[in-house]
């Protein structure tokens, strides 16, 4: 066996020419005597299996390969396999080094949420893990995804369970650092129904809006589950000649003439004004609700 320090291979994705392609480096060992690299590239077919895609034998310490959108696509998790051999004598080798799996595309993260409905407002970042690269369209280039949601179910039928700021982001390029080559951000926020209705779980997706790119248009990144758990609402009243039951349950009745304020919020901009008039008669003084305005 050929013995040495370790290839430690590495996957790291960067642009050739303008077309996406991922490099595989390793390790040296000592240049004496000359080393040949037999590097085998691989991608995962389905969970634990994998799938070669390409091979080849090179003097460098590196090799490439292209993410075409045939052989190798946007979603695949990718290995390189890396072999170090004596020019001339083959049989001496030293054992193969796997890399890292590196997955190639666009991901969500967090990869799912878990939220209240309480108006809080959840960052969700859609990165790319390779460059973006728009071949002939330099001046413009950019990657627009589509946002959507889907109720997966909940207790009750309804609207969705969530809202997104945005309805599509734009993908950039820029410098690839820290496993990211592009990023945007949306804001994810559980719609408060005020009803007692149980959990909820909705799934975000995004598609790119490339349609006739053979790389870019055929990828459909992972989805992300939001679960919304359900908080319990608070509810005050006031009816008929007015009684009024506050949100603690406390009950009392109200006969004035006027414009009043029925509910603030010191958390946010909302309140409630309500009117009453005068419903009596010449018999008794007694006011009911004639009007109501609520921010």
């Amino acid at each position: 066996k050929l013995t040495g320090p370790a290839l430690q291979p590495v996957i790291a994705p960067e642009l050739v020419q303008g077309r996406v392609h991922l490099r595989c480096s390793y390790s040296p060992p000592s240049p004496d005597p000359p080393v040949q690299y037999r590097v085998l590239w691989s991608r995962l077919s389905s969970p634990g299996k994998r799938e070669q895609i390409h091979q080849e034998t090179t003097p460098q310490p590196f090799s490439h390969v292209e993410m075409d959108g045939a052989k190798l696509r946007l979603g695949d998790t990718v290995f390189c396999t890396v072999t170090a051999f004596r020019r001339g004598t083959p049989e001496q080798q030293s054992l193969p080094e796997d890399s890292k799996g590196f997955y190639a595309g666009i991901k969500f993260f967090p990869e799912s949420l878990e939220i209240a409905e309480d108006g809080k407002e959840h960052l969700l970042t859609v990165l790319s893990t390779v460059p973006i690269a728009c071949p002939g369209q330099d001046d413009s280039c950019k990657i627009t995804l589509q946002l959507s949601i889907e109720d997966l179910g909940s207790q009750a039928p309804g609207p969705p369970d969530i809202t997104l700021s945005a309805c599509q982001v734009d993908l950039l390029p820029g410098p690839c650092s820290g496993g990211s080559c592009a990023t945007a951000t949306v804001t994810v926020t559980a719609v408060t129904d005020f009803a007692q209705d149980g959990n909820s779980l909705s799934r975000v997706s995004a598609r790119p809006a490339a349609p006739g790119d053979l790389l870019w248009g055929a990828h459909t990144p992972s989805d992300v589950k939001v679960t919304v758990r359900d908080l319990p609402t608070g509810n005050c009243y006031s009816f008929t000649d007015p009684h009024i039951i506050t949100f603690d349950g406390w009950r009392y009745d109200s006969s004035k003439m006027g414009t009043f304020l029925l509910c603030r919020s010191d958390a946010r901009p909302f309140e409630v004004h309500v009117r009453q008039w005068d419903c009596g008669g010449h018999r008794s003084a007694t006011a009911c609700n004639c009007g109501v305005a609520a921010r």
